[in-house]
């Protein structure tokens, strides 16, 4: 079996989520301290604080209508509409591979087991723009730590959903390598940073976010949070991911948010709000590499 690091102790139950109404006196809380943009993590870990500048959460409207899905649609605006035709109740969760005892269940109970915490994370996406997005769920560690994978699990990888008939990007490139697919490291995944999110701005999450459940990593470009999670599989092996088909070279399997390395497409030294437009320089592991640069040395 695997040795998970100790259970993090930052988060919030499910009685101390924060209402909507809340979050702006949250926020002027935050920034008083310093640690806007940081959540629940800065306030639990004000010692270790590292220096982000202040951001207020990204208007909800706009998190909710500029998204990437192309299991739908490239038309980051019309996502929100098109995504409305998925049924995503009831909606079960298939864990699997090298696991204790592999099963399926339904992601409600997901919910109701593991609780539920809020988390205000910084959201960067590969093509230069960004957001700050109050989800809700729980850390993935939770998950791990019930699933127990055996020792041999090197990789976790996720699968969403496939059904061409009610996702129209899926019908209109067939030669895609539906359905999406992502992956993490052990070590990623046990991170307390991974978090699976059913939920945001203190509601459930609209189907143009993921919903019902969705991967989180903050650290990496936002393509690495895969929507709509229908398989958790554990393996020996590096899973291969969606984006590595359409695109060979352009998107590697870490994929941590790095100011100095352009992609072939987009240079990733500055990032724009997708509500207010404004541009600010990009942040290495887009400004949580306290938390998780130490997975990487060497």
């Amino acid at each position: 079996m695997i040795v998970l690091p100790p259970r993090s102790r930052f988060g919030l139950g499910e009685a101390e989520a924060t209402p909507e109404a809340r979050y702006l006196a949250r926020r002027q809380f935050l920034r008083a301290l310093g640690l806007a943009g940081l959540g629940a993590v800065g306030l639990a870990r004000a010692a270790r604080a590292i220096d982000l500048p202040a951001l207020a959460v990204t208007d909800e409207a706009a998190a909710a209508r500029f998204n990437n899905f192309y299991e739908f649609t490239a038309d980051k605006r019309e996502v929100w509409r098109l995504a409305e035709r998925l049924r995503t109740h009831p909606w079960t969760v298939e864990i699997g591979g090298l696991v204790a005892a592999p099963r399926r269940v339904d992601v409600a109970d997901l919910a109701r087991r593991f609780g539920r915490e809020e988390r205000i994370y910084r959201h960067r996406c590969v093509e230069g723009w960004s957001a700050v997005i109050p989800w809700r769920g729980f850390p993935l560690r939770r998950l791990l730590e019930w699933a127990r994978p055996l020792g041999s699990a090197r990789y976790v990888a996720f699968t969403t959903f496939l059904d061409p008939g009610v996702a129209p990007g899926q019908a209109r490139r067939p030669d895609w390598p539906w359905p999406y697919t992502e992956g993490l490291t052990m070590a990623e995944a046990a991170n307390e940073l991974a978090f699976l999110a059913t939920g945001c701005y203190g509601k459930p999450l609209p189907k143009s976010m993921g919903a019902p459940l969705r991967l989180v990593v903050s650290w990496k470009y936002g393509f690495k949070s895969i929507k709509n999670v229908v398989r958790i599989t554990f393996t020996r092996t590096r899973p291969s991911t969606f984006w590595t088909t359409p695109a060979h070279g352009q998107y590697g399997f870490t994929s941590d948010v790095s100011p100095g390395t352009p992609h072939a497409r987009w240079s990733q030294a500055t990032e724009w709000r997708i509500d207010t437009g404004e541009r600010a320089p990009t942040l290495p592991y887009n400004g949580y590499g306290a938390w998780v640069a130490g997975m990487y040395r060497g």
